[in-house]
Formats: structure tokens, C-alpha cells, sequence
């Protein structure tokens, strides 16, 4: 569970960042990680559309950079878009400066008002500097797609054990994850709408 869905502790490390919406409101933000590539995103984009539902993006610019037309058809079908650095830096591994460098780097690209790190941790200086200018968005409920130790099913089972009014739900547009997705995604949007969430995009 302090994957799938963070400890208090760890939201308290960053107050201003947002883990989750509104707890009275029966919806929930799906996003995506890590993206675009042509072996995932054009799935998930056809997935978002057949069951007319809308996501939030948060793209490497390295990949928008690679797949300029895939950044462009995410933004055309409506979708929210955010900044995940330009080359999925680790925030420990780096300098402050060389990390906030690759984030404008990114934004270049992207032209985002919303930061994800990747790993969803950062520094407390690059959480400081970055919360001046965007929107640090984190997450409620982690589906843990990448994991090479679980299936298909076990990604929409953490979707269906975790999920609540307000979370922000967090897959991936990467390759590990894509197998997975082909079978959960849809089924957790057909079972998030059958128990009567709305999705929503941040504004």
C-alpha cells in the first residue's frame, strides 16, 4: 500500500504539491507517465476516446521531441499535458541545477503548467523552485503497470482496491506497461464508470 497509495508522512514532505482532488466530488484524473511513444500512446489515446474519457499527460521531452505528432495528438483530442523533465531525470541523481535546467529544457516542448517528477520524489530545492512555477502534481493511487511481478489483472485490481473520490491515478506510457494496459485500462474505466466516477483533466 505505500506504493499504490502514499503515506501521510510522504504527502506532508511536500504540503503544496497536490496528491489528491476533492474527497466529496465522486471523480477521478487518470495520467500517464512517461510518454509518447508510438508503441503505447496511440493505444491509449484510442482507449481515452472510445470510452470518451480525457487524461493528463505527463511527457518526457526527450519522447515529445522523438514524436512531435503524438504530443500534438494528445493536445488536438483534448487532453490535459504536463512536464515529467526532458530526459526522466532522477532527482538524487543530479544537481539542483542540472535538474530544473532539464525541466525548462522540457517545457520548451511541452508548454505545461503541470510537474510530476519522475519516481515521484525530488529534492526540497528543486520542490521549492519548481512549485514557483508550476503545479506539482503527485498522485493518489499508483497502479504499479510497470512491474514486471504483476499481471494484468493485479493492475486493475489496485485500481479497484484503492480508487476514491478525488484520485489522481497514475499509469504509464512506457513499454513495460503497455502489455498490462491492453486488458486494464479499459476494464478500469469500464469498472470506474460502472461504480459512477466522472474524469476529469486538471485546469
Amino acid at each position: 500500500m505505500f506504493i499504490e497509495q502514499p503515506a501521510k508522512w510522504l504527502r506532508w514532505i511536500f504540503p503544496k504539491a497536490v496528491w489528491r482532488m476533492d474527497p466529496t466530488e465522486k471523480a477521478v484524473y487518470l495520467t500517464f507517465d512517461d510518454g509518447p511513444i508510438p508503441e503505447a500512446t496511440p493505444f491509449i489515446l484510442d482507449t481515452l476516446k472510445q470510452y470518451d474519457v480525457k487524461a493528463t499527460f505527463f511527457m518526457v521531452g526527450d519522447n515529445v521531441s522523438k514524436h512531435p505528432e503524438l504530443y500534438q495528438r494528445i493536445k488536438d483530442e483534448g487532453h490535459q499535458v504536463g512536464n515529467h523533465t526532458h530526459n526522466h531525470l532522477g532527482a538524487f541523481k543530479h544537481w539542483t541545477v542540472t535538474y530544473i535546467v532539464n525541466t525548462i529544457k522540457a517545457n520548451k516542448l511541452i508548454h505545461a503548467r503541470l510537474f510530476r517528477p519522475p519516481h515521484g520524489i525530488m529534492r526540497w530545492s528543486e520542490y521549492y523552485w519548481l512549485g514557483k512555477h508550476f503545479r506539482i502534481v503527485m498522485w493518489d493511487l499508483v497502479t504499479r503497470d510497470y512491474s514486471k511481478w504483476l499481471t494484468a489483472e493485479d493492475v486493475l485490481n489496485n485500481v479497484k482496491k484503492y480508487a476514491r473520490n478525488g484520485s489522481i491515478i497514475t499509469f504509464h506510457d512506457s513499454l513495460k506497461s503497455i502489455d498490462k494496459l491492453h486488458y486494464a485500462l479499459p476494464e478500469s474505466i469500464k469498472w470506474l464508470k460502472q461504480e459512477g466516477y466522472s474524469f476529469k483533466i486538471f485546469e
